[in-house]
């Protein structure tokens, strides 16, 4: 049996400010398990990108395997997609990128597909501060193979039909922190109000965004004991901050007396609105972000929100000086400057 979306919207729905419609961001029918996070982090992708009003021809996701991996087919069916194999989204993403900067890149993957199989090409991406935003659905097991542990189930931490997970976990937003990353959070799928927000700096940011969506899995990994569970994350996360995107073309009108406020403004002159407590750790210093993870770790709590962001950071292109143009409108002429430009060239390294 087959099911697809209704194609019935009230009339008077409004368009942002590109003229379409959220409708227009939407996709298939999820077949995952009901109540699976991942469903909602991809409503927040559809309300992220309508509120942005990015034109969906020009977004591309693109995605490994495992549960995470398939949601692409679920949100932004006019969009261009790849679903790649398992832990080799990035290297996909970083053609894709090299061939045509102007497009807008959304990679998604799993803990599994990114913390195992895909670390490596994780690392290279973030270091190489590829332009895209890296969206991880963290549910801390092997939703796809029966419930196992993946490299970033809490050491202590219980599946419901496993016993004590005796290993280490990776963190990834430190690992993305520490290997140069721009912009880092982190959120929990059960939270749309943060979690809106922050895929729309993410998408705004220059260079590599990185978010983890803490997303428990419903079938094999939300129990009490397992620290990836809706009800263990409600009781035990604490934000870095509350804060307010504000796209370049609007302006902010709400103030915040209590605490600090602090601006950053991003790359297309987009501002986040960060607001802290008198005590809270800043999120551009990137040895406080660090620090500050493992404080919060240590107290067994969950640090969601924004927890680091470089306003200065160069993504890939910056960094190699590559063509402004997409690879395919190069003509022989530009690939092929002549003898001249080669002797030029080789008279530099003489």
């Amino acid at each position: 049996m087959t099911f697809s979306r209704p194609t019935f919207r009230h009339p008077d729905l409004p368009p942002n400010s590109a003229g379409f419609l959220r409708q227009d961001y939407e996709g298939a029918v999820s077949t995952l398990c009901a109540g699976c996070g991942h469903d909602s982090i991809s409503n927040a992708i559809i309300q992220a990108c309508f509120e942005l009003a990015l034109p969906p021809h020009r977004i591309v996701k693109i995605s490994g395997i495992g549960c995470s991996s398939k949601t692409p087919a679920y949100y932004l069916g006019r969009s261009h997609g790849f679903n790649s194999v398992h832990g080799r989204m990035p290297a996909v993403a970083t053609g894709a990128n090299m061939a045509n900067r102007d497009l807008i890149y959304l990679g998604v993957s799993g803990d599994g597909d990114t913390a195992s199989i895909g670390m490596g090409q994780f690392v290279h991406a973030v270091r190489r501060n590829l332009h895209m935003l890296y969206i991880v659905m963290n549910n801390g097991c092997y939703g796809l193979t029966k419930g196992q542990y993946s490299a970033t189930a809490d050491k202590g931490s219980r599946s419901r039909k496993g016993g004590v997970n005796p290993l280490e976990s990776i963190d990834l937003c430190e690992l993305a922190i520490q290997l140069g990353a721009g912009f880092v959070a982190r959120s929990f799928s059960g939270d749309k109000q943060q979690l809106v927000p922050l895929l729309k700096a993410g998408l705004s940011h220059s260079g590599l965004s990185f978010i983890d969506v803490i997303s428990p899995c419903v079938t094999f990994n939300n129990n009490p004991e397992s620290t990836k569970s809706y009800h263990w994350v409600r009781e035990h996360s604490e934000a870095t901050n509350t804060f307010d995107f504000v796209p370049f073309r609007q302006t902010i009108t709400t103030e915040y007396p209590d605490g600090t406020t602090k601006a950053v403004t991003l790359h297309d002159n987009s501002t986040i609105y960060l607001h802290k407590p008198p005590e809270g750790a800043d999120v551009t210093d990137r040895r406080q972000a660090i620090d500050n993870l493992e404080d919060h770790k240590d107290k067994g709590v969950v640090l969601t929100g924004v927890l680091y962001i470089n306003p200065e950071s160069a993504d890939t292109h910056e960094i190699l000086h590559t063509t402004t143009r997409a690879l395919n409108s190069l003509t022989r002429t530009d690939l092929c400057p002549g003898s001249a430009a080669l002797e030029a060239i080789n008279a530099r390294y003489r």
